[in-house]
């Protein structure tokens, strides 16, 4: 498989971010962590830009793992390489022996690698086993999901986690269906949510599959689950001064990340008080004013950065225990 097409997302911008925090001249090496390691791409540009740090990067998925180590083989010993998902981090640094870092990096949402190696699942432009695991070790498929989940909580998942305002419609649908035969593969689950759509909902918002099958994708994995458990536990890894840059792909993940930033970013004393006491002074410094987006070139590039979101914050203060 071909590691030429993997454009990493919004790359340098993201460097420019982080770059304060690693390129600092202190004895200490300093250390960022990749979250989301995927093919590697962000990553190796990482290493390279910054030679005096140690990169500890992190994914659920084995067969990413196994091909961005062959890709960072020659920078041997400064990256480590953890089969984990991004909301152990706390666990995989407390192992390493890292109490705390200098840089972190969320790239969110599906890998390159996921979207096109076919059956895997993951795209609705080609048919595929209905799986969407990012670790196909563990857990239920999107399969299983569709053929075994109440209509009740199958509306629920799919108005809360593709935003889709014709959920009610596509889930009857898919009841019926599967009692005629469980669903296997996304070919059909693609035709059948095409057939159930009102014409009105179709010539709007590219694939009428897309918002379910992001659904899917995120119940399967518990994806947002994970990141509200991740993003703190991030903010909580920052040394003083280091700092963090979160790439989202949809609202649901960039409003869970604005949350933990805003919250961060604010000053916490009861009103009133004439001088506000260390423990209430924000621990957060934003870096980004909202979500800065991709530019008109990158996206002409590169058509997945189109929906990307980076938010970025810098840690200014320790926690008061």
């Amino acid at each position: 498989m071909s590691q030429t097409r993997h454009v990493p997302v919004m790359l340098q911008r993201c460097l420019d971010l982080l770059a304060p925090a690693l390129e600092v001249t202190s004895p200490q090496q300093p250390v960022v962590v990749d979250c989301t390691l995927g093919l590697g791409g962000h990553s190796e540009a990482l290493l390279a830009a910054f030679p005096s740090a140690r990169l500890i990067a992190l994914d659920r998925d084995k067969e990413a793992l196994r091909l961005s180590g062959e890709r960072l083989a020659p920078y041997g010993d400064r990256a480590t390489l953890v089969h984990a998902v991004y909301d152990e981090l706390p666990e995989v640094l407390a192992r390493l022996g890292v109490p705390k870092v200098q840089g972190i990096l969320f790239d969110l949402g599906v890998s390159s690698m996921q979207l096109d190696e076919a059956d895997r699942g993951f795209a609705y432009a080609q048919d595929a086993p209905l799986d969407m695991r990012m670790d196909q070790t563990t857990g239920i498929s999107a399969a299983e999901v569709l053929n075994t989940y109440p209509p009740g909580e199958l509306v629920r998942i799919l108005r809360a986690y593709g935003e889709e305002k014709q959920a009610k419609r596509i889930v009857s649908a898919i009841v019926r269906e599967r009692e005629k035969e469980p669903f296997s593969n996304s070919a059909r689950l693609v035709e059948l949510i095409r057939d159930s759509l009102p014409q009105a909902a179709k010539r709007t918002g590219g694939n009428p599959a897309k918002r379910t099958f992001q659904a899917l994708r995120i119940e399967v994995n518990g994806e947002l689950s994970v990141l509200e458990r991740a993003i703190p536990a991030a903010v909580e890894a920052l040394a003083v001064g280091g700092r963090i840059a979160v790439l989202s792909y949809h609202s649901l993940e960039d409003r869970l990340v604005k949350q933990v930033f805003a919250a961060g970013a604010a000053n916490t004393a009861p009103p009133g008080l004439p001088v506000v006491p260390e423990r209430y002074q924000p621990r957060l410094k934003l870096l980004t004013r909202g979500a800065e987006l991709p530019t008109e070139e990158e996206v002409a590039e590169n058509r997945r950065a189109a929906p990307a979101r980076l938010r970025g914050a810098q840690r200014i203060r320790e926690e008061e225990r």
